[in-house]
């Protein structure tokens, strides 16, 4: 079939006066095509006047798709058995055709960021040896919408800690932060609600206020609003990624944040520049950092196991083996495991990133071989209790005396109550049990609950005069 611009020259020549065999021998048609063409008299091309036998199955074909969930393979089979002679490849292209089955096609819209407007935030799982180990791992990136800098980074998981550790280090890597910060729906910001509704988690909200930005979420399914992110995965994965392999965590990352360096310092066509002479431009716009970046530290609490350990992360950090069974406070950073007693520091381990249930041991928290503890040497609750209280020494002999296969567990409660109870009540009730040799702790609870009530909470007798009633609260506010 002729073109377009070919059916218009055959016009041309015969309004030129030329014959149909002229006009044929020149263009190199038959005779019979070019007459067709004087015929018509238009240079449209003439549609197919053929219709496919596919289209006397049009209603079937909108019927079964909705059955069988748009599954076209199952379409086929249901036609074939209800008599259709046609083939899969056949029937698809029909559906392609008429757009049957599948939304019509949209062109790709375009998005222009000012200088230090935006910021674009996501993760991907990643498959990287480290070692001697081939893991999935999860590398976070960020990129600023109009110089195009790149910024990544590795780790085992990725929650908030993870997430606060690397937007701070990328904010320090730029040296500022945009105004904001396009993310998906991640549960890792994400308090409640999806794209222009979204409302942050409050802890991430307020660690986004410290650097000057706000967390924007982009609406569900459409991707395209983070492209300047999302596309550079790829790119990472089938460059930085290819024929590498890395020591540990630390040389995986120092690689990382070095390829960066060298990729935003080189060409690209699309923008006519480098990222770092386009970030020159939009550096001194950046909120800037503010004037301390605290480290980023996760506070928890734990028990120090019968070995002398706390566990964090499926891996086990030794304190001094004195303070077994203390609660302790454990601060957790990038790197390093720090455990405290109210501001005091008991230990700092290097921190092992993955949850291979090992065991950081500083030997200064063990004791001198040889010099263990002796084993008549009194148990620690007691001499916690005698340092606390001295005048609890006769009471614990007695405990010891009377009740020598429990009467550690009993110490342990004492000195609970001890901490817990003001003194005088205490010690009151101490001396009567003594007196009775009463060694029941539940009775004696309640005997300090007794005193304590008697002597802390005095109240006014109903109907008593204004001096009486001042009275008492002048003896409450001695007791």
């Amino acid at each position: 079939m002729l073109d377009q611009a070919k059916r218009s020259a055959i016009l041309l020549l015969k309004e030129e006066g030329h014959s149909t065999r002229a006009i044929a021998r020149i263009l190199k048609i038959s005779r019979i095509t070019a007459r067709q063409v004087l015929e018509a008299g238009t240079a449209e091309v003439p549609g197919f006047g053929r219709v496919s036998k596919v289209e006397a199955h049009r209603e079937d074909i909108l019927a079964e798709l909705k059955g069988c969930k748009g599954n076209l393979v199952r379409v086929h089979e249901k036609l074939v058995d209800g008599g259709a002679e046609l083939s899969y490849q056949t029937l698809t292209e029909f559906c392609r055709r008429n757009e049957i089955g599948r939304a019509p096609r949209q062109p790709s819209g375009q998005y222009h960021f000012d200088l230090a407007e935006e910021m674009q935030h996501d993760t991907s799982p990643h498959t990287v040896r480290i070692g001697d180990r081939t893991r999935v791992i999860q590398d976070a990136s960020l990129v600023l919408c109009h110089s195009r800098m790149l910024f990544h980074q590795y780790y085992p998981t990725f929650n908030r800690f993870w997430c606060k550790v690397f937007l701070t280090e990328a904010l320090k890597f730029f040296g500022g932060a945009c105004g904001r910060c396009m993310i998906d729906n991640t549960h890792v910001v994400v308090l409640r609600g999806s794209g222009a509704t979204m409302v942050p988690v409050p802890e991430m909200e307020a660690f986004s206020e410290r650097f000057g930005f706000v967390f924007k979420a982009h609406a569900i399914g459409h991707a395209n609003r983070s492209a300047r992110v999302e596309r550079n995965f790829d790119f990472v994965e089938k460059n930085f990624l290819a024929g590498r392999e890395f020591k540990d965590w630390d040389d995986l990352n120092q690689q990382a944040r070095a390829w960066c360096v060298k990729m935003n310092a080189k060409h690209r066509r699309s923008l006519h520049a480098a990222p770092r002479e386009l970030f020159l431009q939009e550096q001194h716009l950046l909120r800037p950092l503010p004037i301390w970046v605290p480290t980023v530290c996760e506070i928890e609490t734990r028990i120090v196991d019968s070995y002398g350990y706390v566990n964090i992360g499926g891996n086990r950090y030794s304190v001094p083996y004195a303070l077994i069974g203390r609660r302790l406070e454990v601060h957790e950073t990038k790197d390093r495991i720090e455990v405290y007693e109210g501001h005091r520091m008991l230990a700092s381990h290097l921190k092992v990133l993955e949850p291979l249930d090992q065991r950081v041991t500083d030997p200064s928290h063990r004791p001198p071989r040889g010099q263990g503890r002796p084993k008549a040497a009194p148990p620690r609750e007691e001499e916690e209790l005698l340092r606390m209280e001295p005048r609890l020494g006769a009471y614990l002999a007695a405990i010891k005396a009377r009740c020598a296969g429990r009467h550690v567990r009993m110490l342990r409660r004492l000195l609970g109550m001890l901490r817990d109870y003001p003194r005088p009540p205490l010690l009151a009730a101490v001396d009567k049990a003594l007196e009775y040799g009463l060694f029941d702790l539940d009775r004696l609870d309640r005997m300090v609950l007794r005193n304590v009530a008697r002597d802390y909470f005095v109240l006014a007798p109903a109907g008593a005069d204004e001096g009486g009633s001042g009275h008492n609260r002048e003896n409450s506010h001695e007791g």
